[in-house]
Parts: C-alpha cells; structure tokens; sequence
C-alpha cells in the first residue's frame, strides 16, 4: 500500500515538544491554504488546519528552527488516530507523521541563502580561471 502526504503551509501554533520512552515527540498544526474561484469568477480562499507530528531528532530541530507562522514544506505519511476523552466518548481525527521537512522560511531560510552566495562567486572565477588555461 501507498501512504504519502506533501504539504506545504505555515504554522498556526508553537510546537509543543514531550519526551516519551527516550524519544522526542513535536506536534503542531500547519494550515494549507487553496485559492478557488467559482462561476461567477470571483475568489475565495479554503483553509486546512492539519495536525502534524515530527519524531526523535526531526522533532528536535523542528522545535528549534520553527515557530507560529513558519512556512515549512511536509512529506510524510496520513496517520488515523482514535482515544477516549475525559467523558469515555470515543474520538478519532487524521495526523500527518512527518518523516522530512523542508523549511521556507525562519533561520534555516537565511542561513542557506547568504551560504549560497559565496559558492555562487566562488564558482564563477574558478570557471573565469579555465579559459585562462592555455591548451
């Protein structure tokens, strides 16, 4: 069977981070959001708020680097998951596990765009250095 979910939104809370049996869980909400137009061409916007959960040192960089409004892009796996409330009643939603993230924004984001800068300049006098060679 064929289980796999890619999101790409933002953050709408904190993450909130519990160790369990020496593994680290994080779980927050991303909210997807998708633009529609109906007949008479006129747009609207459809909000999905979906629970995530990341595991073991994913959750622990998650929780480090991401924060309400982070946009982060999700690949993982649907996940239906069932308990009882405090009154006995039995309750269920879906969860998407994280098993790799990519994030769009935040620290991470600017890190990566001043690291790429150097290499950038870096290879185009190296390659400048190649038409200097004389065979």
């Amino acid at each position: 069977m064929f289980n796999k979910i890619i999101l790409t939104g933002n953050l709408s809370k904190d993450i909130t981070l519990k160790s369990n049996s020496n593994i680290t869980i994080a779980n927050t909400t991303i909210a997807v959001n998708r633009k529609l137009k109906n007949q008479n061409g006129d747009t609207s916007e459809e909000v999905l708020f979906i629970d995530i959960t990341f595991f073991g040192r994913q959750a622990e960089i998650a929780n480090q680097y991401l924060n309400k409004g982070s946009k982060v892009l999700i690949e993982g796996r649907l996940k239906y998951d069932t308990w009882k409330d405090q009154n006995g009643q039995n309750r269920s939603k879906h969860l998407v596990i994280v098993e790799s993230m990519e994030m769009l924004s935040g620290q991470n984001a600017g890190a990566n765009q001043t690291n790429n800068s150097p290499n950038t300049n870096n290879n185009q006098s190296h390659n400048e250095s190649y038409d200097e060679i004389p065979f």
